[in-house]
């Protein structure tokens, strides 16, 4: 079984400025566990218009925020008890989505390696690292809320499949994305 981590830049003001400040190429990262990244979920924007309104949200790909994003797509090897477990804490989040927040201050003390846990509230790669974590696909060296995009990318587990715009991805014809895997 696989399941594909998406990190993203967009042309948004909140992304170039997070850019401005990491230098990291990547500051957005995503879970899904099909490759034509239809279940991608993530902390972010609960509406595309406003950054400061977040939460647990499933992304739409197919709006032009993502689809001219650029993009490193990854895949993991996990086995079928391990994908099974990442499934059920996926659909309680679903279940749940209202109850949880966008970790704005957790982000702010990450940009200052300042350990800082809220309860129920994550920012994108925080929300990604924790899920890697309770399923036991993989262990960090840091806590979930001191985890990066690059850190998720520079994991182990992950291998890359794709860079370039999401649009682009979408386009490439199933049994190409499979050759790949």
């Amino acid at each position: 079984m696989k399941i594909y981590l998406v990190l993203t830049a967009t042309s948004s003001l909140l992304s170039k400025t997070i850019k401005l400040y990491t230098g990291a190429s990547y500051n957005h990262a995503s879970i899904a566990l099909s490759p034509d990244l239809n279940d991608l979920t993530s902390f972010g924007r609960k509406d595309i218009n406003n950054p400061f309104i977040g939460g647990f949200v499933k992304e739409d790909i197919s709006h032009a925020f993502f689809l001219n994003a650029h993009c490193s797509i990854y895949t993991c090897e996990v086995t079928l008890e391990e994908y099974t477990h990442l499934q059920t804490k996926l659909a309680y989040y679903h279940q749940l989505q209202d109850f949880f927040r966008y970790n704005f201050l957790g982000l702010l003390a990450l940009a200052v390696n300042v350990n800082y846990k809220r309860e129920h509230a994550f920012f994108c790669s925080e929300f990604i690292a924790t899920l890697l974590e309770d399923c036991e696909i993989y262990q960090f060296d840091k806590s979930p809320n001191l985890v990066t995009p690059q850190d998720l990318q520079a994991s182990s587990i992950f291998k890359p499949l794709y860079t370039g715009t999401i649009k682009n991805y979408l386009s490439t014809a199933p049994t190409q994305i499979y050759h790949y895997v």
